[in-house]
């Protein structure tokens, strides 16, 4: 697992080894630290939360199945019926299904509030016709959690639902978005009278944009980066050190990069000492911030390797899907496996300001709603 985890090229690791790991969790009664005890978490203190997520990131452990646990997990505690507590969240914690998320459309991306899939009621349940896209891993995923578009609304966000979707459902087709490197992880996902019962629906029908947003504090500000970040940064300064990169001006970097961290940290560490519920608004200055810097770092990682990261050779690194061109025994790699981990990992890193709100959209929001703009 430690192994996969340090060659990374994304925030995914293979499911079978974030399902490994999820389970070895699990079983320590680890699997979702932040939950509530009686849903499985940990009554921790805010400094028993950092010294896990530290110790974590300094062992090279796999992420969690954030999807599900981080995400997905603190809706269903925050907006779920007691039925769907029962019912989904022994399984997420467990890593016994694998979660994927229905947001992004053809002609809904940024702009969410644009989706157009829709959901009729007929009887018990709601007939899905439409599509989503770049749905990651959803040709692995057991379910999904989707907005769809219930009800016509005067503005976008109203008549939105948020709804949980059996991915083994009659009419749904997964097909592959399969990249130039090879990688098959993304997919677009068509529905086709798809038939999913309203007991599936989290939260107030025609209401999913409220429930959509609280998700969204959760990807975007939910768990510590800064313990990961400084674990990476280590491994960049060791590696630089490996290869005789030890100019004055690439040390300065280094050390304008772990000051910044510093930072970074002591925001995370008053966060969770002062939160008593979703992370809030300050989500959007936690991802904008964790972003920006995982950026730098990947800067200096490929800086660093210099010649090594110019051969493309995905086999040597563990993305999140299969690659196709894994490194045989009578073709020897062209550099170390961290070079082209480093290099795979700044192409991919350049999403992070996208992802989740684009970091251009946070400071609208920070300036909305923190200074009054």
């Amino acid at each position: 697992m430690r192994a996969a985890a340090g060659l990374m090229t994304s925030v995914y690791a293979r499911r079978d080894v974030m399902t490994h790991w999820q389970r070895t969790l699990h079983e320590k009664g680890w699997g979702a630290p932040a939950w509530a005890p009686e849903h499985g978490g940990c009554d921790w203190s805010p400094a028993q939360h950092f010294i896990f997520a530290e110790e974590k990131a300094r062992a090279g452990a796999p992420p969690f199945l954030s999807l599900s646990v981080v995400m997905c997990g603190a809706v269903l505690i925050a907006f779920g019926t007691p039925e769907q507590k029962r019912r989904f969240l022994p399984r997420m914690i467990s890593g016994e299904d694998y979660w994927c998320q229905g947001y992004s459309e053809p002609g809904a991306g940024s702009d969410l509030a644009a989706l157009s899939l829709r959901a009729e009621a007929d009887g018990g349940d709601l007939v899905c016709n439409g599509s989503k896209i770049w749905t990651s891993h959803a040709h692995e995923a057991d379910w999904m959690y989707a907005l769809v578009r219930s009800t016509p609304g005067s503005r976008a966000q109203d008549g939105i639902t948020f709804l949980l979707v059996d991915m083994r459902s009659s009419g749904i087709e997964v097909k592959p978005i399969v990249f130039l490197t090879g990688e098959h992880i993304q997919n677009e996902v068509i529905f086709r009278d798809v038939r999913v019962p309203l007991d599936n629906v989290v939260g107030t029908p025609g209401k999913g944009w409220t429930v959509a947003k609280y998700l969204m504090e959760f990807e975007r500000g939910g768990q510590l980066g800064s313990p990961e970040y400084a674990a990476r940064l280590d491994r960049i300064a060791v590696f630089a050190r490996e290869v005789g990169v030890n100019d004055t001006a690439f040390v300065a970097r280094l050390a304008a990069a772990r000051i910044d961290l510093s930072a970074l940290r002591a925001l995370e560490w008053r966060d969770l000492c002062v939160r008593t519920g979703s992370p809030g608004t300050n989500s959007s200055m936690l991802k904008m911030l964790g972003t920006e810097l995982s950026q730098r770092l990947t800067e200096l990682a490929l800086e660093a390797s210099g010649y090594g990261a110019m051969p493309y050779q995905p086999g040597l690194t563990t993305p999140g899907g299969n690659t196709p061109w894994a490194v045989s025994a009578m073709t020897p790699p062209a550099a170390a496996p961290a070079a082209a981990a480093f290099a795979l990992r700044y192409f991919n890193d350049r999403a992070g300001s996208i992802y989740a709100g684009s970091n251009e959209i946070q400071r609208n929001i920070l300036a909305k709603r923190q200074l009054g703009l």
